[in-house]
């Protein structure tokens, strides 16, 4: 059985074999979504800077896969004191997909991202 933390380095190998190591960037920043100029319903590309290093890419694309992540931190918890600001209201995930997304022209329907805290006598947690 493979278990949840277990797919992100089964998933990493097979991408390296697929499209061989040079292929991939890693801790690179990318902050917005180039439009194809013959299509203008489609996006051609991307453009990011590296995290570590003062580099800057282009990257340019038959397709392009969004998958930043919900948007936890645009809403608030109900609840106030203590369960407010607790690490599982996840802090990366921040809705940078959605403004993308949306300034590259796209549609914003059935988000996918959804939060419910679970909670227990004298405690709260993540599920869902």
């Amino acid at each position: 059985m493979i278990h949840g933390e277990s797919y992100k380095p089964i998933i990493a190998e097979a991408a390296k074999m697929a499209i061989s190591e040079e292929n991939i960037y890693e801790r690179v920043f990318i902050f917005e979504l180039l439009k194809d100029k013959n299509d203008p319903n489609a996006v051609a590309g991307a453009v990011g800077f590296s995290v570590r290093q003062p580099k800057f890419y282009v990257f340019k694309a038959k397709a392009v896969l969004l998958a930043t992540g919900g948007a936890t931190l645009l809403f608030r918890p109900r609840s106030t004191g203590e369960a407010a600001g607790r690490t599982w209201y996840a802090i990366f995930d921040t809705g940078s997909g959605y403004y993308m997304g949306l300034k590259a022209g796209a549609m914003l329907t059935q988000f996918e991202h959804r939060f419910i805290p679970f909670r227990f006598k004298d405690g709260y947690g993540p599920v869902g």
